[in-house]
């Protein structure tokens, strides 16, 4: 492999205004998967001094002409990644012949085929994989695209717009041309060629408008595209009735595609999706991905507005248009799903995801200050953290000026390309309130870290802001604090909400000479840890009493958290886990909560959820991972040996002969029940084999039949082959489930789970060259199977240092979000970090591709 070019930073300080501005695209397509010629007409408009700088990416440049003059080669240069033409005059139209081959494309980006089909990623920067053009995000233009292919292969032509005319043509050819009124930047292009079934619908917008709605899929799966159809309807409806946001053009499209380096993408009008997250039916697909499909048609239907309408001036501003999206599909989630459960899971998510991205080598902020690949800052800080900074500004200035702010936010930056500075002062404007303070938010890496002890004078609150890579001296920032005291008696005072902006605050008591828990940044009030002085009887006592559904949840979460640190600590010092008051009043509580009707089955299960490894290796140092993993069995068993009658009484009782829904209460039945077997399992108890055995072969769905494969898999014993193999057999012809046949595999206990792993890599089903499948079985390696990836003799960083390498030949943005699975190095003992040290400096030296090169220098330190 060959390091594309040198690694220089973008830096947002040197952020300059396009010189020239494109008044009006037009392109055309003659598709064919080993020549693609692509003919643009650009009509510009001077801006500004200096030479016109276009970007190119491995493509052909044919022909140039300015203004009907074919330009010489000498009258323009070339480079490996610009074509610059000097002396422009102030007005002109520039015709550029370009030619690509799709065919060939691996990376996924730019103009590629999937399963026979044309199809395209433009962000961030796959535009100029087709033709020269300044793909950046501040010149927008409107588009008009003319696209001709094979009739008898691509029978559907598509593009961003309305299709204002198509037509057959000589040889077996058509035609269809596009056009898209409103102005967007290159990367929310889009354009789509081949066969596939639709699923039609439409809706009616609050102003009456019938909008014609078409998902197109793979033959034969236009039925499992009904739930996304489902969800975008209610996606629709819900962004009217909660932003006023009505849909603009005169339809909406969705394409599935099963190679797809995303979730999804929100080109305007017409969003491709990774088939992942798009297709689902009863019997192939989990909860969970009916719960992803309805929060990803959302979000990139949301993305219309926030987004597309209104984009982000450079790249520096991405968590402009990411962060609030998410925060958007995240409220709808909450209100299709229930406030409290949604809340939870999204807070796991952060936990696992951006705690460590914050505490590690790849900290960055929620707005960079600098990048060498901006592929590589689409991570859980831009997306999830930024969420939480929308979700702060609405705490502090509450719902009625909170949507004040996002209105006169789209009403005086539709059409422009805008700055996370142009975005707060909005809600400066409607506020009266100085936010300057609010900023550090987005201009600071890190998790903020609140000490918090009862002190005679009240509660007191300090914070801490440790430093980050580039940034040594932090400010401090402004933290909403949602709050209310939890007293003996089990009642609850009302909700308070106190503003910190200095270092510390204190919170009067709020019941004086009463006894009382704090019940403190209720609902997760801001992105933060808390290190307090509380003991095991005041988490017990908001799991008992606390009103507020997410302080219950996370006072047990507190509890298990600071078990399974003794835990891990005592087994890596050689020491059996001791019981204690804490595991046992802890046990209670989990059985008090099961037992109690007032929750719902999905609370339930998360309650009796402990926090993931992840997040416990962030609060240790020089940590053996390998004895978090036997921690967290240790504490498994624990439970289950206290709650055995209840879990089995629970899983019993959660089962039923109802047809399959994937409503919110239907999955919380089963979320509960597979959580009590997966329990009795964690035992070895006599019964979970057969239960488990009799659920995997007569389940009605893929929620318990995988939840099956996976409690026999970790039961261990010669059933493991058996059940992987039948379940195999059964969906060896579906891509969708195979890949959770791969992740399931990948996770695989035991001495031999590496070698297990080696060999899925030569299975006849395995695809190094499609994302989803790399992602189940090399990313489920990585981040899910401690035991084998962590093992003492570096065998397992090895074997995926070595994939990371053979994939990164392929598909570099891939390979590296991938290779993020070392940013825990700095939390291992000293052994294992020189033995990632190494695999990294391997990688290194091998010159990668840049996307790579960026994150195993930044991992290495």
């Amino acid at each position: 492999m060959r390091t594309d070019t040198a690694l220089t930073p973008t830096r947002l300080v040197d952020y300059t205004p396009p010189n020239f501005q494109v008044n009006s695209v037009y392109l055309d397509f003659t598709l064919d998967p080993s020549a693609t010629r692509v003919n643009s007409r650009l009509n510009l408009t001077r801006l500004g001094d200096g030479p016109l700088e276009l970007d190119g990416d491995e493509i052909t440049l044919k022909s140039i002409k300015v203004d009907g003059k074919h330009l010489k080669r000498t009258e323009y240069r070339l480079t490996q990644t610009h074509l610059i033409l000097d002396g422009l005059p102030n007005e002109c139209i520039l015709e550029i012949e370009t030619e690509c081959v799709p065919e060939k494309n691996s990376t996924l980006m730019g103009l590629y085929v999937s399963g026979g089909r044309f199809c395209t990623q433009c962000e961030a920067e796959g535009f100029r994989r087709m033709t020269y053009y300044m793909d950046r995000p501040d010149v927008m233009s409107v588009f008009k695209v003319r696209i001709e292919a094979e009739k008898a292969k691509y029978p559907y032509l598509l593009a961003n717009g309305n299709c204002v005319e198509e037509g057959d043509l000589k040889n077996g050819r058509h035609f269809a041309v596009w056009e898209d009124p409103f102005k967007k930047p290159a990367y929310l292009f889009a354009l789509v060629a081949g066969e596939f079934d639709l699923l039609k619908d439409s809706f009616t917008t609050m102003s009456g408008r019938n909008i014609p709605l078409t998902i197109y899929v793979d033959p034969g799966d236009a039925s499992r595209a009904e739930y996304a159809m489902d969800s975008l309807k209610r996606s629709m409806k819900w962004d009217e009735d909660v932003y006023g946001r009505e849909y603009d053009l005169d339809r909406f499209m969705i394409v599935a595609v099963r190679d797809f380096n995303f979730g999804a993408m929100e080109n305007k009008g017409l969003n491709i999706f990774n088939s992942a997250l798009l297709l689902a039916d009863a019997a192939t697909a989990t909860d969970m991905n009916f719960e992803r499909i309805e929060s990803v048609v959302a979000h990139e239907y949301f993305h219309n507005w926030t987004g597309n309408r209104i984009t982000c001036r450079d790249w520096f501003q991405l968590c402009l248009k990411e962060g609030f999206t998410v925060f958007r599909d995240q409220e709808f989630s909450a209100d299709m799903r229930g406030a409290t459960v949604q809340r939870i899971k999204d807070v796991r998510a952060l936990r696992s995801r951006q705690f460590p991205e914050d505490q590690g080598p790849l900290a960055h902020p929620v707005r960079p200050s600098e990048f060498m690949k901006i592929d590589n800052f689409y991570t859980a800080t831009i997306y999830e953290k930024g969420a939480e900074l929308i979700r702060m500004l609405k705490t502090m200035l509450g719902d009625e000026v909170f949507r004040k702010g996002c209105d006169y936010y789209f009403d005086t930056l539709d059409g422009s390309a805008a700055t996370v500075e142009q975005f707060i002062q909005c809600f400066e404007h409607v506020s009266d309130k100085d936010l300057a303070q609010f900023m550090h938010w987005y201009e600071q890496a890190g998790t903020p870290i609140l000490h918090i002890r009862r002190t005679p004078q009240g509660i007191e609150i300090k914070q801490e802001n440790n430093p980050t890579p580039g940034q040594t001296a932090k400010d401090d920032r402004v933290i909403p604090i949602r709050w209310a005291a939890v007293k003996d008696d089990g009642t609850n005072t009302t909700d308070e909400l106190t503003i910190m902006t200095t270092n510390g605050v204190i919170i009067g008591h709020p019941v004086p000479d009463k006894k009382y828990t704090p019940s403190l940044f209720r609902d997760f009030s801001s992105p933060v840890v808390l290190k307090t002085d509380f003991t095991a009887e005041d988490y017990l006592r908001l799991m008992a009493y606390d009103d507020n559904g997410f302080n219950r949840w996370e006072a047990g979460q507190t509890i298990a958290r600071n078990l399974l640190t003794m835990m891990a600590q005592a087994i890596q010092s050689g020491q059996i886990p001791k019981v204690d008051r804490a595991l046992s009043g802890y046990t209670q509580a989990l059985r008090s909560t099961v037992l109690d009707d007032r929750f719902d089955p999905a609370f339930k299960a998360l309650v009796l959820t402990p926090p993931g490894e992840k997040e416990i290796l962030q609060s240790l140092t020089n940590a053996d991972p390998v004895a978090i993993t036997l921690a967290s069995r240790w504490l498994k068993r624990a439970i289950a040996d206290h709650l055995k009658g209840v879990l089995l009484q629970t899983y019993n009782g959660m089962r039923d002969d109802r047809p399959f829904s994937p409503s919110a209460e239907a999955a919380g039945r089963r979320a509960l029940a597979n959580r009590s077997l997966a329990f009795l399992a964690s035992r070895q108890d006599a019964q979970a084999a057969p239960l488990a055995i009799a659920q995997l072969y007569s389940a009605s769905n893929m929620t318990d039949e995988l939840s099956a494969l996976v409690t026999l898999t970790h039961l261990g014993g010669r059933r493991i082959d058996q059940s992987l193999e039948d379940f195999f057999e059964k969906w060896q012809n579906n891509p969708l489930v195979i890949d959770k046949w791969f992740a399931v595999g990948a996770s695989r206990p035991g001495k031999l789970a590496l070698d297990y792993v080696k060999a899925l890599t030569k299975h006849k089903a395995y695809n190094p060259a499609n994302p989803n499948r790399v992602r189940a079985l090399i990313g489920s390696f990585a981040m899910n199977n401690s035991e084998a990836f962590h093992r003492i003799d570096g065998e397992g960083y090895h074997f995926f240092a070595e994939q990371i390498l053979d994939i990164d030949s392929r598909n570099p943005q891939i390979a590296a979000r991938l290779l993020g699975a070392f940013e825990v190095r700095p939390r291992l003992d000293n052994e294992r970090q020189n033995l990632i040290s190494q695999q990294l400096g391997r990688i290194i030296k091998s010159k990668p591709s840049n996307n790579v090169l960026e994150i195993a220098t930044k991992l290495r330190g």
